[in-house]
C-alpha cells in the first residue's frame, strides 16, 4: 500500500523531479497534470501517445499549461526505432544507413531534421542516439541502431548526430553508456554481460562516448549491463564505478545521466524497479526513465516514495538526490533557451536522399551485375521473412518494400512467413516452399533482416534460390551474410524511406 508523501515539501519535489515516466493516451491524464503541479518535471512519450504531429503539438501544449519547462521526451532513433511515425514506419533512415554512407555532413542534416519535426511538436528531449559499437553480429537489440562495428566511424557520427539534433532545440540523449554493441542478450529480457578487458572497452566502447561529450551531448543513457571489468557485482545503471568513476570523474562528463527503462528485466527482475531507481540515483543517476510498461500514477507514486523513504532511512543521501534534481531543472532551462529552429534548408526530403545513398545493390557471383540487371515492369510477389521484432523497434511499425511496390507496380501481391515451430532449418525450407506455391509464376522478391542472425531464414532462402535463382533479395538488417540472388539489395535499415529506396532500384523509377 502506497503511503502518499506530502505534495509540497522539498524532498518529494526533487523525488518527482527526477522521473520520467510514461502514460497512456494521446491526451495528458488528470493524475499526469496533478503530479506536473507538484514537481514532476519530465515525461515520456512512446508510439501509444502520438497520433499526428497537430495531436502530438496539443498534447505538449497541454502538458506546458501546466508547467511552462516541462522536458517532454521521446524514444525518436529514426530508421526502425520511430514513435513519430509508428504506423507508418520513419521518414528517415537510421544508424546503420547514415554510417553506411559515413558522410558526417549528411548525418548531421538528417539530426537536425528530425530535432526540427520534434521540436514543432513541443519535443525538446530524445533518446537518442544509440552510439554503441556493434562488435557483436548476433547482437539482438542493437543491429542496425549502430552506425556500425568500426568505432572510429561509430564516434565520428554520434558526434554529428548529437549536434544536428542540438542545433534544432532538442537536447541528445547519447545511450547505452558505457556500450551495448558487444552482447548476443537482450537486456528488456535480461541482464547482458559483456566480458572484455578494460583496455578494450577504452578503445572500443568508450571513443563513441568521449566524441558526443566532447560534441556537447546534454544527456547520456545508462545500459542495463554488466561489464565486470569495470565493476563485477552491479549493472552500469546501478554502479557508481561507472556512473559517477568513469563517466563523470574519467571521462568529464557533468550533464544529465539518464537510466534506460527501469522496467526492463535486467533490472526489474533482480532488483525491483523502487530498489533499482534508489540504487542507480546513488550511484550517480540524475533520472528514472520509466513508462514503456508501466504507465501509470501507481508506479509515479511507487517510486516517488522509494526514494522518499530511503533518503529518510539514511540509504540515499539528500543531497544526491537534490544535485540529481538540480541536473533536470538545467536540462529545462537549457531548453527552454533553445526555441525552435526554422525548416531545413535541406528540406524534408533529406531522409529519402540520405536512405538512397545508403543502399548496396550487388548481384551473387555467376548472376551478372547490377549494371546488367532489368528492372521489373510486371507486379512481383514479395516474401517477407519476418524475424520476431524486438521490443526496442517493437511490432506496430510496419516494414518492407511491399508498400512501396504496390504504390509503383500495382497489383503487386505479399504475404510474410515466419519460423514456426520444429527446428530452425526445416521451419526455414517450409517457409520456403510455402513462399514458393503463394508466388506462383510471378517474379520473387525476397525481404530479410538480419539473415545472418537467422538459420530458418537462410533456409528459407536457400529454398526459394534452388526453385527460382531469378528472385531479387533485399536485407532490410545488417548486411553481415553473403548477398545472393539475381539482385541483393542491402538497405541497412528497415525504415519506410529504405523500402522506398529498394523499390527504386527494383522498378528502376526514381524519384517515387
Amino acid at each position: 500500500m502506497t503511503t502518499l508523501a506530502s505534495g509540497t515539501d522539498t524532498l518529494t519535489r526533487d523525488a518527482l523531479t527526477v522521473l520520467q515516466p510514461g502514460f497512456t493516451g494521446t491526451t495528458a491524464p488528470d493524475w499526469l497534470l496533478r503530479r506536473l503541479g507538484e514537481g514532476l518535471a519530465s515525461v515520456g512519450l512512446f508510439g501509444r501517445n502520438i497520433a499526428s504531429p497537430g495531436q502530438l503539438a496539443a498534447l505538449t501544449a497541454q502538458l506546458r499549461a501546466e508547467r511552462d519547462d516541462v522536458l517532454v521526451a521521446i524514444d525518436e532513433e529514426g530508421g526502425d526505432v520511430t514513435r513519430l511515425e509508428v504506423r507508418s514506419g520513419s521518414s528517415f533512415p537510421g544508424n546503420h544507413a547514415l554510417g553506411a554512407v559515413d558522410d558526417v555532413e549528411l548525418t548531421h542534416q538528417v539530426a537536425h531534421e528530425l530535432g526540427r519535426r520534434l521540436a514543432s511538436c513541443g519535443v525538446n528531449l530524445n533518446w537518442a542516439p544509440s552510439a554503441d559499437v556493434n562488435s557483436d553480429p548476433r547482437n539482438p537489440v542493437i543491429g542496425v541502431r549502430s552506425f556500425g562495428a568500426d568505432t572510429e566511424l561509430a564516434a565520428r557520427h554520434t558526434a554529428a548526430y548529437v549536434t544536428g539534433l542540438q542545433s534544432a532545440g532538442v537536447a541528445a540523449c547519447t545511450k547505452h553508456f558505457p556500450g551495448h554493441g558487444d552482447t548476443a542478450v537482450d537486456s528488456h529480457h535480461a541482464l547482458p554481460r559483456i566480458d572484455v578487458s578494460a583496455d578494450v572497452l577504452s578503445e572500443r566502447e568508450l571513443a563513441p562516448f568521449r566524441a558526443a561529450i566532447a560534441a556537447g551531448t546534454r544527456a547520456v543513457m545508462s545500459a542495463h549491463i554488466l561489464v565486470p571489468a569495470l565493476d563485477p557485482d552491479r549493472p552500469a545503471t546501478l554502479s557508481r564505478r561507472i556512473l559517477t568513476g568513469l563517466l563523470r570523474e574519467e571521462l568529464g562528463y557533468d550533464g544529465l545521466i539518464v537510466t534506460d527503462g527501469m522496467e526492463m528485466r535486467a533490472i526489474a527482475g533482480t532488483y525491483g524497479i523502487e530498489r533499482g531507481s534508489v540504487l542507480a540515483i546513488a550511484a550517480g543517476a540524475d533520472a528514472i526513465c520509466v513508462g514503456g510498461g508501466l504507465a501509470d500514477d501507481a508506479t509515479v507514486l511507487r517510486l516517488r516514495d522509494a526514494l522518499v523513504g530511503a533518503v529518510r532511512a539514511g540509504e540515499l543521501p539528500e543531497e544526491r538526490l537534490a544535485e540529481a534534481a538540480d541536473r533536470v531543472r538545467a536540462l529545462a532551462r537549457w531548453a527552454g533557451a533553445a526555441g525552435s529552429p526554422a525548416e531545413s534548408a535541406h528540406g524534408t526530403e533529406i531522409g529519402l536522399h540520405a536512405a538512397r545513398r545508403a543502399l548496396t545493390v550487388t548481384a551473387a557471383p555467376g548472376l551478372g551485375s547490377p549494371d546488367t540487371f532489368e528492372p521489373l515492369t510486371e507486379p512481383p510477389y514479395v516474401a517477407a521473412l519476418t524475424p520476431v521484432a524486438n521490443i526496442a523497434v517493437g511490432d506496430e511499425t510496419p516494414w518492407g518494400v511491399a508498400a512501396e511496390l504496390i504504390h509503383l507496380l500495382p497489383g503487386t501481391v505479399t504475404g510474410s512467413f515466419s519460423a514456426g515451430d520444429g527446428p530452425e532449418h526445416e521451419a526455414g525450407e517450409n517457409a520456403g516452399r510455402a513462399a514458393l506455391q503463394a508466388a506462383g509464376p510471378r517474379r520473387i522478391v525476397a525481404v530479410v533482416r538480419d539473415e545472418h542472425r537467422h538459420p530458418w531464414m537462410a533456409a528459407a532462402l536457400d529454398a526459394l534460390l534452388a526453385a527460382r535463382p531469378d528472385t531479387i533479395v533485399v536485407e532490410m538488417g545488417v548486411p553481415q551474410a553473403a548477398p545472393r540472388g539475381a539482385l541483393h539489395i542491402a538497405t541497412h535499415g528497415a525504415a519506410r524511406v529504405c523500402g522506398r529506396a529498394a523499390a527504386e532500384v527494383i522498378t528502376g523509377v526514381p524519384g517515387l
